[in-house]
């Protein structure tokens, strides 16, 4: 489920704090949301320090089934720098990773749909907030632990942050079992997208209708 805009190749460059800080305050502190308990366990966002993560994701981007959306195979460098341009960008993303019962075992990136480049491509709302995500570890895919894990997300989303009407995401057409788990988690399919790397499925998760899920 890669990010609209490629972002491997940026230039790496040192993360200010006050960016990071103003960046978690526009959704509304992401790092303090806390855990929440799910059907497979307690689950936690938590923000991404990359002197700290950097090993295990690149490990998980090396996997080939992630390596065919993410396209951030090959050298520790190369997800370095995208984790970097994740924490030095406009001010409009917070990566984390995905920890389950203790155990970090996704990758998340929670971010301003209606401040991304993603807006130009769809009618975008105020508030608006997307989420990119993959699963690391082969053993934890096919079981329904993503639907499982986007639906909790989502409803922290929801429950965390007032302002925000719909949850978004747009993973790849091709990427069948994706779109499945957000069908799962409670989103609907409203419309294809040509974005600039792919062709994707915007699913949104509407405040309106949490209640009927």
């Amino acid at each position: 489920m890669r990010p609209t805009d490629a972002s491997a190749d940026t230039a790496t460059a040192p993360v200010s704090t006050s960016g990071a800080a103003e960046r978690d305050a526009l959704l509304d502190r992401v790092g303090d949301w806390g855990r929440t308990r799910t059907p497979v366990g307690a689950f936690h966002l938590v923000p991404v320090r990359c002197e700290r993560d950097l090993p295990l994701i690149s490990r998980w981007m090396n996997d080939p089934t992630v390596a065919e959306f993410w396209e951030l195979a090959g050298p520790r460098t190369r997800t370095e720098n995208h984790l970097r341009a994740q924490l030095t960008a406009d001010g409009h993303g917070v990566p984390c990773l995905g920890v389950l019962d203790g155990t970090p075992m996704s990758y998340w990136e929670i971010y301003r749909a209606d401040l991304d480049p993603l807006a130009r491509h769809y009618p975008a709302r105020p508030h608006d907030t997307g989420i990119h995500l993959l699963i690391g570890d082969a053993t934890d895919r096919g079981r329904g632990l993503g639907s499982t894990l986007v639906r909790a997300v989502a409803d922290l989303v929801l429950d965390r942050r007032p302002a925000c009407a719909r949850v978004v995401a747009e993973p790849d057409l091709r990427n069948t079992p994706s779109v499945a788990a957000f069908l799962s988690a409670g989103f609907r399919f409203s419309a294809e997208l040509d974005l600039p790397a792919k062709r994707a499925a915007l699913m949104v998760r509407d405040r309106a209708a949490r209640d009927l899920l």
